[in-house]
């Protein structure tokens, strides 16, 4: 995979962005501006609260199905009998008074999971005004997708685990200045470590395969919001999110020499720079480096992102279209190639009624990449061929995963899933298809439905002799008993078909418990 070339400026990697439209659920992730309801005095005390939850799944086939392993925050197991028990205690923050702080502690001890004890949550967060920094794990989703019913965001998803990071953001959409609030802008910025080096190590190193150890992590994205839905049904969304691994050892393991050779990557406070803005980080003499040093320092990502909205004069519908364009190097964030692979969708909002509430269907694409051809300038030979970029892998830096889980779209199928135990996404040249939708028959029920259908190349490395293809599929219902107050459950219905991933039927049951201290 080739990397950045360019120095960018700090303004050029944050991008444009331009609407959050007004039905999507108010979170840390995804809000517009000024659309917090005012709390009430009983909300405003009510900041303390736990959460108890228990989860079961048994499946018959080669593992368990897609869908019920994959957008769960890593929570998960691709083993065909897992479970795990959980608890947390949380203090939310409170969004009236100026200054507010919170915090999670989020465990989980689990069975046949990659690991039996999982701190999956543990943070704590400061708001001032319209800024909150975050320190530690946290569930976090920035994108403009549905993460209920998407397949899945190209670059941050919610497939893979929380990472450890402090991250500086303004997670609501704010008006801009002077544009009479039809400019809003929210954005974030963050440094984190990667926490599957011990995994990493036990699970590729008896099998002579590649790994990373110590990985640092950088993300960093600015959204801009075109419109009021309050003043006039058409609003625009667009932006840019950019991902960033750097530092820590590699253990490449060379075949023909049957042992491993350690690459130690720089991580000074130089290098953090030169993580946030993509530049050289030098000359080395290490030929395992050189290409990572040389080039531009670490293993970078990206997408651009838009989305247009129309909603309903009252807000009983609207309709959503949303384009991502994901990118591994400069020619792809630039125009140097036509922008063929993409994530297009298209997402309904029904008025209330008992049946569907909400449709999302997707088209992803991620052959092109660039084109099959790639080469790297030399004084011999200065011509520059910018392809083959190869989605997600990079082996000095432990590619685009951790704990197996990729970190964007699961459709490109995560190495976790490799038997050979390699690291490597070997499905990252794929066409897809995804149909989702949801619904409450009643109060007290919901339902939600996912189908996708994906074909798959292989790679430009390891391509595949015949095109493979997957049907992956989810019916879960949710009960919240009124009789119950706090206790849900969830009985999700998954199964995999096709020679991609093989066949698979599998069951999970979760239940919750909530409450308020």
């Amino acid at each position: 995979m080739k990397r950045f070339r360019h120095i960018f400026s700090s303004a050029t990697l944050l991008g444009l962005c331009l609407t959050a439209p007004a039905q999507i659920p108010d979170t840390a992730a995804v809000c517009t501006a000024d659309s917090m309801p005012p709390a009430t005095a009983v909300q405003q005390k009510q900041l303390y609260h736990y959460m108890g939850e228990a989860q079961v799944t048994l499946a018959a086939g080669r593992h368990n199905p897609l869908w019920l392993v994959s957008d769960s925050y890593g929570l998960s197991s691709i083993d065909r009998s897992n479970g795990y028990i959980r608890g947390g205690v949380f203090r939310d923050l409170d969004t009236v008074p100026r200054f507010s702080w919170g915090f999670g502690v989020d465990l989980a001890g689990a069975y046949n999971f990659t690991s039996s004890f999982v701190i999956q949550q543990l943070y704590g967060e400061v708001r001032y005004r319209s800024l909150q920094l975050t320190v530690g794990s946290k569930e976090l989703y920035s994108g403009i997708l549905d993460p209920a019913l998407t397949s899945g965001d190209l670059t941050f998803s919610t497939n893979g685990r929380p990472i450890p990071q402090v991250r500086l953001e303004m997670p609501r959409y704010e008006w801009v200045p002077w544009t009479k609030h039809w400019l809003a802008a929210r954005g974030y910025f963050s440094m984190g470590y990667l926490t599957d080096s011990r995994w990493e190590r036990n699970h590729c190193r008896p099998y002579n395969q590649s790994y990373a150890e110590h990985r640092l992590f950088h993300s960093k994205g600015l959204f801009l919001r075109g419109g009021d839905p309050d003043r006039f049904p058409l609003t625009v969304e667009g932006g840019l999110e950019m991902g960033c691994e750097f530092g820590g050892t590699a253990y490449k393991y060379i075949a023909h020499k049957g042992e491993y050779v350690t690459v130690k990557f720089p991580h000074t406070w130089k290098d953090f720079i030169k993580a946030v803005i993509p530049m050289s980080g030098g000359d080395s003499n290490d030929p395992y480096q050189a290409g990572e040093i040389s080039n531009v320092l670490g293993n970078h990502c990206g997408q651009w992102l838009a989305a247009v909205t129309w909603t309903s004069l009252h807000k009983q519908w609207s309709a959503r279209l949303y384009y991502q364009h994901f990118f591994e190097d400069h020619s792809m964030m630039l125009f140097d190639h036509a922008w063929k692979d993409m994530l297009l969708g298209v997402e309904f909002t029904l008025p209330s009624n008992p049946v569907v509430s909400k449709i999302v269907y997707e088209y992803i694409n991620t052959r092109d990449q660039s084109g099959a051809v790639y080469w790297d300038w030399t004084p011999d030979i200065p011509d520059q061929i910018s392809g083959a970029d190869d989605y997600y892998n990079n082996p000095n830096f432990g590619n685009w995963q951790q704990w197996g889980m990729g970190l964007g779209n699961p459709l490109i199928v995560s190495p976790i899933y490799n038997a050979d135990c390699s690291l490597l996404f070997y499905h990252n040249r794929i066409k897809a298809h995804h149909f989702a939708f949801e619904g409450s028959p009643a109060s007290w029920l919901s339902y939600r439905v996912k189908l996708s259908y994906t074909r798959s190349w292989g790679s430009y490395r390891y391509p595949t002799y015949d095109v493979r293809h997957s049907f992956n599929g989810l019916l879960e219902l949710t009960v919240a008993p009124p009789s119950l107050k706090g206790w849900t459950g969830r009985l999700g219905l998954g199964a995999d078909g096709g020679n991609l991933l093989g066949g698979s039927f599998g069951a999970q049951l979760t239940i919750t418990k909530t409450g308020w201290f």
